[in-house]
């Protein structure tokens, strides 16, 4: 398991490597919140799986397995938050 863990870690940093490189590559604010949403979510959730499995099932797992429910709530939430408050300030671009 703990090899299986590994992979999955390596997996999600790269992942979030590759999400940081293609942020610099797009130039509109509603397309960087996108992907910066993207990296947080996938990679952070591929991130806490990876450690779970590394560590077995224990009181560790469970508290990792809560914070990537709340993650996988309140990001894609934030997110959205600050492109509707850059929309409606028109600041979007700035």
């Amino acid at each position: 398991m703990e090899t299986a863990g590994n992979i999955i870690i390596i997996v999600s940093l790269v992942f979030m490597f590759f999400g940081v490189v293609a942020l610099f590559k797009f130039e509109t604010f509603y397309l960087r919140i996108l992907i910066t949403s993207k990296i947080d979510t996938v990679g952070m959730i591929t991130l806490i799986i990876g450690f779970a499995l590394k560590h077995g099932l224990s009181f560790f797992t469970g508290k990792l397995l809560l914070l990537a429910a709340i993650i996988l709530v309140l990001n894609p939430l934030v997110a959205h938050i600050i492109a509707r408050c850059a929309y409606l300030s028109n600041q979007e671009n700035g």
